[in-house]
C-alpha cells in the first residue's frame, strides 16, 4: 500500500490538513483521513476547535473591517527590536 493511500495519519499531517481546510484546499480524501484521526486524538480535535475558532473570528472582523494592518516600518522596528530583546535574552 503506497505511503498516499495510507487512512490512519500522524498528528502532525493531520494539523496539515486542518490548515488546508481552513483555506479550502483540503481534498475529500484529506477530509476523511483527518476525521478518522480525530475520531480516536484529543490534541488534534483541540487544534481543529481552535483552529475553527481562529477562522470564524477573523472572517468576522474582516467583514467588519475592524483589521488593521501595520505598515512596513512599524513592522520592520517591531522586528529589530524583537530580535534586540532576543539578542539580550541570549546572552544573559
Amino acid at each position: 500500500m503506497s505511503k498516499k493511500n495510507k487512512i490512519f495519519i500522524p498528528c502532525d499531517e493531520a494539523n496539515h490538513v486542518c490548515d488546508k481546510n481552513q483555506y479550502k484546499e483540503a481534498s475529500l480524501w484529506d477530509m476523511i483521513k483527518l476525521n478518522i484521526h480525530l475520531i480516536y486524538c484529543k490534541a488534534c480535535r483541540n487544534y481543529t476547535a481552535n483552529n475553527t475558532k481562529l477562522s470564524k473570528m477573523m472572517k468576522a472582523t474582516t467583514n467588519n473591517k475592524k483589521v488593521i494592518s501595520l505598515n512596513n516600518e512599524v513592522k520592520s522596528n517591531f522586528k529589530n527590536k524583537f530580535e534586540e530583546a532576543l539578542k539580550q535574552e541570549q546572552n544573559n
